[in-house]
């Protein structure tokens, strides 16, 4: 890997088992006499060199596998075949309250948040506090609640504004941005420009072509787990548009 080389994704692949027949139990297992799991396969031979300050987009269609692509690159899912290696450390946003524990309040997920990446200093971490709450715009009274009480918006709020107080070397965002308010969706795309003109590297999924053109420079085409198209991003948009 060079040294401007940030992640390496080399000949990777990626499978799961299914359960595809409606075998639920042991009953199931012994009146319908088959093995109910059928491995498929949902990333094939996959081959991506991502370079630092890049900002690179993932499209293609739902199943295409996109989501499972992000996820494999952060570690949350274990390759079957190939390599991946990063050399940088990750903000992961791949889900609407993903790290979030819901029997907790907010404040309590941020504090515990912060101290997974490293934020231990009292002085430091407070100031990350003020920073996430000012940013999510959750009143301190919706802050004191469990995470259960939120709506998808405020979850969306909460868990996008703790990924950003990690100052990482690549930001991975997966599809978050279509929810909450318009105000919102556009104060975070602000924060992506700014994390970009850092010199950031940008990983980021969605299905709409012109967010996609508007933050990244290059893209990949996912269709049926294969990478069909890599290249700058307006064309790989254009591509993309085609298969509908």
């Amino acid at each position: 890997m060079s040294k401007d080389t940030i992640i390496k994704v080399e000949d990777v692949s990626v499978s799961f088992w299914q359960n595809n027949v409606g075998v639920y139990s042991l009953k199931d297992l012994i009146v319908k006499r088959k093995n109910p799991f059928k491995n498929k396969r949902i990333l094939n031979d996959i081959n991506v060199e991502i370079f630092r300050g890049q900002s690179m987009g993932i499209v293609g269609r739902n199943g295409s596998g996109k989501s499972t692509l992000l996820r494999t690159i952060a570690g949350i899912i274990k390759p079957e075949t190939g390599t991946i290696t990063v050399n940088g450390t990750f903000a992961p946003i791949l889900a609407i309250g993903a790290g979030l524990e819901l029997e907790l309040t907010g404040y309590e997920n941020i504090s515990m948040l912060l101290a997974l990446y490293g934020t231990s200093n009292a002085a430091t971490k407070q100031e990350a506090i003020d920073k996430i709450s000012e940013f999510s715009e959750l009143k301190s009274e919706v802050l004191r609640m469990p995470v259960k009480q939120y709506s998808s918006g405020m979850v969306a709020r909460l868990a996008f504004s703790i990924s950003l107080a990690n100052d990482s070397d690549i930001l991975i965002i997966d599809e978050v941005l279509a929810v909450g308010d318009q105000g919102f969706q556009a104060k975070c795309m602000e924060k992506i420009y700014e994390i970009k003109h850092k010199g950031k590297t940008i990983l980021f999924v969605s299905h709409f072509p012109d967010d996609v053109m508007k933050i990244c420079d290059t893209a990949i085409l996912l269709e049926n787990g294969y990478v069909t198209h890599a290249g700058p991003s307006r064309d790989i948009c254009d591509n993309y548009k085609q298969l509908f």
